[in-house]
């Protein structure tokens, strides 16, 4: 069959569907790449490989998600991001693009996938804090990813360091001026994050006007409080939970087991509220059709963590 979309969600983008691209475009580059959530488009049709939406995992139908109730795991239990999915059907087919030789593609696959697409499955899940991951992420800190730009040893081509270099060269710089504006974003939310909490008082939950960084402002304001945090997203709205402390995963106060991993009409019916729409399987983002039906499950979460801490 003839590839001729590949198809991932619109809106923010997360490391597993990035990379993912990076292997899919390699192999399918006639392909046009689609970003989406249109009904039509995430489900499986001919020509079309969807990965990190559509709520399915079906190889045969070429669709490839993991936030659906039943998520997949791997053998040993440890969750799969859209990368390890697409990593375990099209790994061995990317590294033969890149012409690595067959004797050792077993190898090389199963060692990459450890090292690399491993980790970025587990910190996608929840399942991996960056200030536990250690040796795990050795490979992926930001100077070991560029010096592995370098040259392979055998590439003794006279103008291999220059052209490294300048390749190398586009990928720092985009690292750095990312960083310096997110760090001017951080500084502009800050101020309207402040605002929102004066105005929320003694409430659980934050209203926000758009999605931005909010935890820091929060600490900072000592706002301990505060349990969740709503905005709009596109034309949905968003819950989310706040993190107990900046580098892990640990929430002030999780969302709904009973939500966990559902979407639509299931949610609807564990949740009582219409216009639900996904809760995530780590339980710390759920989104709905409408600013009502939103503050309606993010009251519905505080009740629960409210019950959980009296029980406790």
């Amino acid at each position: 069959m003839q590839i001729t979309h590949l198809v991932t969600h619109s809106g923010g983008f997360h490391a597993d569907e990035l990379l993912s691209s990076v292997i899919l475009t390699r192999l399918f580059p006639a392909a046009a790449l689609l970003r989406t959530r249109d009904e039509a488009w995430i489900t499986p049709g001919e020509g079309r490989i969807i990965y990190d939406v559509g709520r399915d995992y079906v190889h045969a139908q070429g669709i490839y998600d993991h936030h659906q109730k039943d998520a997949p795991l791997r053998e040993d239990g440890q969750p799969y991001s859209s990368f390890g999915l697409i990593w375990t059907h099209f790994g061995m087919d990317y590294l033969r693009a890149m012409a690595v030789p067959e004797a050792d593609l077993e190898g090389i696959h199963a060692s990459f996938d450890a090292g690399f697409v491993l980790p970025v499955d587990l910190m996608d899940n929840g399942a991996l804090s960056p200030s536990e991951a250690g040796p795990m992420l050795s490979d992926l800190t930001l100077p070991m990813l560029l010096e592995s730009l370098k040259p392979v040893y055998d590439d003794t081509a006279p103008e291999a360091e220059d052209a490294a270099f300048a390749a190398a060269l586009q990928i720092a710089r985009a690292f750095v001026e990312a960083q310096v504006r997110r760090k001017a974003a951080k500084r502009r939310a800050e101020a309207q994050v402040k605002a929102a909490i004066e105005t929320a008082g003694a409430g659980r939950v934050l209203e926000l006007p758009q999605g931005m960084p909010f935890r820091s402002a929060v600490v900072e304001a000592g706002a301990d409080h505060l349990l969740f945090v709503v905005h709009p997203r596109g034309t949905d709205w968003a819950l989310n939970g706040i993190r107990k402390h900046a580098d892990g995963f640990e929430l002030r106060a999780d969302l709904p087991a009973a939500w966990a991993g559902l979407t639509d009409a299931a949610l609807e019916e564990a949740s009582g509220v219409a216009g639900a729409k996904f809760c995530h399987n780590g339980r710390f983002i759920a989104v709905a059709g409408s600013r009502d039906a939103i503050l309606q499950m993010a009251a519905l979460a505080v009740t629960e963590a409210e019950a959980q801490v009296s029980a406790a």
